[in-house]
C-alpha cells in the first residue's frame, strides 16, 4: 500500500534520512522504533509531504507522491497526528475536528465521522465547546488523533501518541489505536515506548542514526537482544 524506496531527506545540510526502505501493508499496524534524533519523526515528515527528499521515491498503491504538498497527501488519504499534537489551542475542540476535515465536501460524512470520533474519545464528547489550550495532556492527545481521523483516512501516521501520558491514559490510548485498525485503517506508529508499540504492531521496523539497522515481524524484533538490550533495559 505505502512503499518507501531508499529515501535519502536533509535539513539544510543534515543528512537525516540515509536510504530508508519500508513498506506498509493495507490493514497493518507497522510500528517504527529508535532512540531520540534517530530519524522517526522526520520519515513521517516525508512521508506526509512537510519534508521532501533529495533521492529515493514514496509511492501510495503503486503512485509516486514523494513531491506532492502536504494537503494533496492529505486528500490520496495520508493524515499526520504529529509529535507534540499541535492542536489550536484557541480553537475549541469541535473546531479543532472540523479544521481535520478541512479537504472534504461531504458534509453528512463529515458529521457521521465526527460521532465516531466521540465515540472513541467520549471525553472530547464532553468538551466539545471547550478551547483545545484548556484540555489536559491526555485529551489533546485524543483531539490530535480525532482530528487527523476526521480526513478519513486510509493511512494514519501516529507520532508519539504516548508522550508525556501517565500509564494508565498510555494503556487506554493504545486501545483506542487497536480499535481504529480494527474499524479498517491501516496505522503506521512511532514511538519510544517499544514495550507498547510492539505488543500491539504486525511488523517493526528499528532505526538509528537515519538508517533501519533491522526489520521483521514484531514479536521477532522484541524478542531480539539487540532490541531488548538499546529499548526495554535488557
Amino acid at each position: 500500500m505505502l512503499v518507501l524506496d531508499q529515501i535519502h531527506t536533509y535539513y539544510d545540510r543534515i543528512h537525516a534520512l540515509k536510504g530508508v526502505s519500508l513498506t506498509v501493508q493495507q490493514g497493518e499496524i507497522v510500528t517504527l522504533i529508535g532512540s531520540n534524533g534517530a530519524g522517526k519523526s522526520t520519515t513521517l515528515r516525508t512521508i506526509s509531504g512537510l519534508l521532501n527528499p533529495r533521492m529515493g521515491s514514496i509511492t501510495l498503491d503503486g503512485e509516486p507522491i514523494d513531491h506532492l504538498p502536504a494537503h494533496e497527501i492529505t486528500r490520496l488519504g495520508i493524515s499526520h497526528s504529529p509529535e507534540g499534537r499541535k492542536i489550536f489551542a484557541r480553537l475549541t475542540v469541535e473546531e479543532n475536528l472540523e479544521l481535520g476535515a478541512f479537504a472534504r465536501k461531504d458534509k453528512p460524512g463529515i458529521r457521521e465521522d465526527m460521532n465516531r470520533v466521540m465515540d472513541l474519545f467520549p471525553r472530547l464528547r464532553e468538551r466539545l465547546h471547550q478551547r483545545g489550550g484548556t484540555l489536559s495532556g491526555g485529551e489533546q492527545q485524543m483531539l490530535a488523533i480525532g482530528r487527523a481521523l476526521m480526513s478519513r483516512p486510509r493511512i494514519l501516521l501516529l507520532d508519539e501518541p504516548s508522550m508525556g501520558l501517565a500509564p494508565l491514559l498510555v494503556e487506554q490510548i493504545f486501545r483506542i489505536i487497536e480499535n481504529i485498525n480494527e474499524q479498517g485503517t491501516t496505522i503506521l506508529l512511532v514511538e519510544q515506548n517499544a514495550h507498547v508499540a510492539l505488543s500491539i504492531a504486525n511488523r517493526a521496523y528499528v532505526m538509528e542514526t537515519g538508517v533501519i539497522v533491522l526489520e521483521g515481524p514484531a514479536a521477532e524484533v522484541l524478542a531480539s537482544p539487540q532490541v531488548r538490550e538499546a529499548y526495554l533495559g535488557g
